[in-house]
Formats: structure tokens, sequence, C-alpha cells
């Protein structure tokens, strides 16, 4: 990302080698273990797990984990994530009630959750989000809530039943530039999803969103998605490294050097942003609890 206009990195023949600065450490702890334990016993999906997620060792070394709801089989295939795709399972009514205790017996502060894309139910899913955070904040009063949906295909009116169950942050990724939305994402576009931050931030809710690096964008196409999101009402953005969970999926076109990343959190706060959180190993819910 050395100019505003050239692409980071043109086309390659060969997989690039990562770089020393993306080399992670996966301890593990008694926290760990029982994270762990909490999540199969409640045959819970978690996208740390699923999405490969770098953090997932230091985070469930806290005692710290993001939940999936609605499955682990997705009905899109974007081409940057590993979640499998297909025809999903119906929807577990227990799932709600298993999550609420397990943040429970984890005595988590904040708690995280996403799940897979239902385009195969009529609400696609925005009951089941709902009744998932209702039933967290009955059983875990003290416990702050942050949701990261998906587009519910731009329907206000299912976008308005997860705004009524009151979490206290709701994001949705932009996930990469407007020019990349195409070949990066299945479905879904890129103003839909402005559309959809725009409705969230209209209610009041604080608003947050992700993007990732390394997939062929410029800087500047970065700074116009921030002005873009800046300007529907997003106070919260996550910039992280792409990272190619497996062979089928788009292959990483640059490594995004640390001092990048910290150039791009400055600019972002120069622009108004509330908090980024901007590194090479950021993710969506990477030290949620501070974006509140």
């Amino acid at each position: 990302m050395t100019t505003e206009e050239t692409p980071l990195q043109g086309p390659r023949k060969r997989p690039l080698r990562k770089p020393e600065w993306l080399k992670i450490s996966l301890s593990a702890n008694d926290h760990f273990a029982r994270t762990k334990d909490i999540v199969d016993k409640h045959c819970l999906h978690t996208i740390c797990s699923s999405g490969r997620c770098p953090n997932m060792g230091e985070c469930w070394s806290r005692g710290t984990a993001t939940f999936m709801i609605a499955g682990d089989i997705c009905t899109r295939a974007c081409r940057f994530c590993n979640t499998n795709t297909g025809k999903p399972l119906p929807l577990d009514p227990n799932e709600p009630a298993n999550v609420a205790r397990s943040i429970e017996l984890m005595k988590l502060k904040h708690a995280v959750i996403t799940s897979v894309d239902r385009d195969d139910l009529p609400d696609y899913g925005a009951n089941h989000w709902a009744n998932t955070i209702r039933q967290i904040k009955a059983t875990c009063p003290n416990t702050t809530i942050e949701v990261l949906i998906p587009d519910f295909r731009g329907r206000t009116d299912l976008i308005d039943l997860i705004i009524a169950a009151k979490p206290d942050i709701i994001s949705h990724n932009m996930e990469t530039v407007r020019r990349l939305t195409p070949s990066v994402r299945h479905v879904a576009t890129y103003d839909c999803s402005l559309h959809v931050l725009a409705h969230i931030a209209a209610a009041g809710v604080t608003t947050k969103t992700g993007i990732m690096l390394g997939l062929g964008e410029t800087e500047q196409e970065v700074c116009e998605l921030m002005d873009d999101v800046l300007s529907v009402g997003v106070s919260v953005i996550t910039i992280g490294q792409y990272l190619q969970p497996s062979r089928r999926n788009l292959p990483v076109e640059e490594y995004i050097r640390p001092e990048q990343f910290e150039r791009l959190r400055l600019i972002g706060l120069e622009k108004g942003f509330r908090h980024i959180e901007s590194a090479p190993l950021v993710r969506s819910s990477y030290h949620a609890e501070r974006h509140l």
C-alpha cells in the first residue's frame, strides 16, 4: 500500500510466504480447556474454529469466544470464507438457551454472536437471532452483547427485530472495497451492506463494520470505504489481514505490513471513527469489549 493509485500487488503465480509478523502463538491454558469443554458439551458452533481465526488461542485462553448460531452450514459461498456451504439443517430451538447458559458458565462480561446466512428461511433467521439475544439478556443481565449480523437481504423489517432485542453493538461487515465486492462475496452487495449499516445507525445503536486487506485493494479504495461507512453512521471499524483458509478460497495478493495498518488506523481516527482496531491479526470480534 505504497500509493493511492496502484493495487497493493499485481497477479502472481506462486502462493506468498507468510511474513514474520503473522506468526502466532497457539497458547492453551485452563481457560482454553474450560471454554472448549463448554462449547463441545453444549454442541455449540463458534466462528473461532470454523473460521480458523488466528486469535482463537488467545481468546479462548482468556475464556472468551464468538458464538455462531443457526448452524454451521451457510447458504452462501463467499470466496474468502471457510464455513461449509450447502443445505442447512433445521434451526435448533434449544440453541438460544444453550448459548445463554454457556455464556453464563464462561462468566463473560462481553459476548459476541454471529451466524451463517440462512437464505433458506422465510425470515432468514431473524427471529432466531432475536430470541437468542433476549435469552442471553435474561440469563446474563450483566453481560454486554455484540452481534455480527448477515444482511438479511436488506430487509429493514427483519433488521428491526434485531434492534428491538437491544444488543449493545450491532455489526455488519463490508468485508472489502466496492470494486472487489463482486469477486469476494456471494449474493451480498456493497450498497446493500451500506443500507443495512445506515438503518442500524439511524436507530441510535452503536454501529460497527469490518474489512480485510490483502485482496488487491488500494489505499484510496480503503479510504473511500471509510468515508462511505462514516457517512451512514458507523463509528467502529476493524481492519485485518486476509488469510487464505484453504486452497479453494481466494489467494492472498499481499501481506500488508504492520506499519501500514497503523497508518490506516490514524487516517481513520482523523476521519472521525470513534474506535479502530487495525493490525494484521485483527478480526471482527478481536478485543470487542473495547468497542463499547
